[in-house]
């Protein structure tokens, strides 16, 4: 693959705004000069990630990851460099040049850009069928209005597709344009055997006769498709029966990692406004046709702990606007526990009465009205958990109640504070009529012998400390020119005519890096804060960690030159000093040698001592 010219990645630097970045997969708040947020790299509840837009960098000081917005890009998106360069350039709209003037061919292209173009052409395909006056076309237009009750302008918002019952021209399309063998595999829209050529006869459609709901990441690409069976989905369909058929996963979907509708509802969750999560993609789509803007759904039968983790980085609530039968309760229970121990608060929608809740159908009767009706008598986490487990409540008899405990005790045990326990166990005895301290004896057994999960970490009650200024007094004295020579660059040289090499301990990171960033400043070679990351400078984990959190911070010196003149000033004490203490000791003994080697002695301890008396003044340059 052709190297992507440094110039290009100097103006994707220059142009793109880190936060515009970051804002993408995190929600960010104003804090001061800078932003925080959730770390996206672990699960936490007290925002510990921070972002300094003027320096272009982010930090975590919660678990310490650190880095600018490509270093963001390449380890959120598992990326390659040239992977992350060529996205952002397609993101934001910057032309990416290649150090062989021409680009890569589309064999040198990386797979997982090809399969994003790929997806993208996909989708308009299958929606070009569904708006075509054809049988398939019209057909297909009658069931999403009729049969579905949706506007043909939710249809074109969406990119609502059809995938003919016979097949189409796509696999002609995809290998005109001159997509590899690779990504025709890979993409999941045909089966192919192992072994086959690829060409016409080979591409045998996976999606035939059904409606094409294209499935987009947070960003909004085209990832995958969930196809829905309709009258047209032929007998010899390998999943006739099935309602549902999603894309297989792929270098760019994984669909535990996914919720449908995210990359909307994100924006709206930003403005304060809870997540819906809905079972299917077209409850999310109904709830977006009236109003409800905030509607999630997973991405098969059940959610996950990284979609949930997913959620959390945006909003900490979640309203679960479930179907009322069985299987949407079960449902229910299985994920509550873990969207506790993700720090979520949850609440569930209902309806009222014996009446089983079909969010689909109310919504379309009664529009956003009806949601937030219902939504007036959600229930608590535990009081959905009761209702479920024990319907009756009090009237149960004793050995239902008994049968329910540890499903009970296996959500309160999620919970992050023993604050919320104590509080889940109250609502619990009170809907059980059983007494407090009864509860909380048979809990505290559960949690020693039988639990299955491990309490939550209590990330609250030791949230992360804020970042502040540094001061001049640092860990070491190399930390403390690093600061000086990454914030005032000025100094840079200077230091590296003054400082000699021999006086640095290059056995720790900040040593190190310190002596590879002098030695740049003297060769006039240095590539600037801006380029560090990709300079080549910070060699381990250790030191980009370093970098990040010293170009994260605002010094706090009035006197840069001063605080530079004194940070030599330690590292020639801590290199003389123990020389000095030598011939000192030297001395003190009985003196066996020669006069001359004790004259000797005698003038390079005084040299020492000259040289520690001296004041140091940074070496001017011109």
């Amino acid at each position: 693959m052709p190297l992507v010219k440094p110039s290009c990645v100097r103006e994707i630097r220059a142009r793109v705004n880190i936060v515009d970045v970051i804002s993408r997969s995190v929600t960010l708040k104003k804090a001061g000069s800078r932003f925080k947020g959730l770390c996206p790299f672990h699960q936490e509840k007290s925002p510990s990630f921070h972002v300094n837009a003027d320096m272009g960098v982010y930090k975590c000081f919660g678990c310490g990851k650190s880095g600018d917005l490509i270093t963001f890009v390449r380890e959120t998106e598992g990326l390659n460099f040239i992977e992350t360069i060529e996205s952002l350039g397609q993101r934001f709209n910057i032309p990416i040049e290649y150090e062989s003037g021409a680009g890569p061919t589309r064999e040198e292209r990386s797979l997982r850009q090809e399969l994003f173009e790929l997806h993208e052409i996909a989708a308009q395909h299958y929606h070009d069928a569904f708006r075509a006056e054809d049988k398939t076309g019209e057909w297909m237009r009658n069931y999403w209005q009729a049969d579905r009750q949706f506007d043909l302008e939710l249809a074109k918002e969406f990119k609502i597709g059809a995938a003919d019952a016979n097949g189409s021209n796509l696999g002609a399309e995809l290998m005109k344009r001159g997509f590899s063998e690779s990504a025709l595999r890979q993409c999941g829209l045909f089966f192919i055997y192992d072994d086959a050529a690829i060409n016409l006869r080979s591409l045998r459609h996976r999606f035939r006769g059904r409606l094409m709901i294209p499935i987009r990441d947070h960003q909004g690409r085209v990832v995958a498709f969930t196809a829905r069976q309709t009258a047209l989905t032929p007998d010899n369909d390998p999943a006739k029966d099935a309602k549902y058929v999603n894309s297989p996963e792929t270098p760019i979907f994984t669909k535990s990692h996914l919720l449908f509708n995210l990359d909307r509802a994100r924006t709206e969750a930003k403005e304060g406004h809870p997540f819906v999560l809905v079972e299917g993609q077209l409850d999310a789509l109904r709830a977006w046709s009236v109003g409800l803007k905030t509607a999630v759904a997973p991405q098969g039968t059940s959610i996950t702990e990284g979609q949930l983790a997913l959620l959390r980085r945006y909003h900490n609530q979640i309203e679960c606007f479930f179907d009322g039968d069985g299987a949407g309760q079960k449902a229910a229970l299985r994920f509550l526990p873990m969207a506790l121990a993700a720090g979520l608060e949850v609440k569930f929608i209902t309806g009222d009465g014996d009446a089983k809740l079909d969010p689909d159908l109310l919504m379309m009767e009664k529009g956003v009205e009806g949601y937030e009706a219902v939504r007036d008598s959600a229930l608590s986490a535990m009081s959905f958990a009761c209702h479920s487990l024990v319907p009756e409540g009090r009237k149960s008899p004793a050995e239902k109640k008994s049968a329910a405990m540890n499903p009970l005790f296996e959500i309160v045990v999620s919970a992050e504070s023993e604050v919320a326990r104590s509080e889940f166990l109250k609502e619990a005895a009170n809907h059980l009529g059983l007494s407090i301290s009864a509860l909380a004896t048979d809990f505290e057994r559960y949690r020693r012998h039988g639990a299955r999960r491990a309490p939550a970490p209590r990330r609250d009650e030791n949230p992360p400390p804020e970042p502040g200024p540094i001061s001049p007094i640092t860990v070491s004295p190399e930390e403390h020119l690093l600061l000086i020579c990454l914030h005032f660059e000025e100094f840079g040289k200077p230091l590296s005519h003054t400082l000699p090499h021999k006086w640095i301990d290059t056995q720790h990171p900040a040593g190190a890096l310190l002596n590879r960033i002098l030695a740049e400043f003297e060769q006039d070679a240095w590539p600037g804060t801006a380029e560090l990351n990709e300079s080549g400078l910070l060699e381990t984990p250790e030191e980009k960690t370093l970098a990040a959190s010293l170009l994260f911070e605002t010094p706090q010196m009035d006197d840069p030159t001063k605080v530079a003149e004194e940070g030599v000033q330690k590292l020639r004490l801590r290199a003389l000093q123990p020389r000095l203490r030598q011939i000192e000791l030297a001395l003190s003994q009985p003196q066996s040698d020669s006069q001359s080697d004790a004259i000797s002695l005698l003038k390079e301890r005084s040299e020492l001592q000259r040289q520690l008396r001296q004041p140091l003044r940074l070496a001017p340059v011109a």
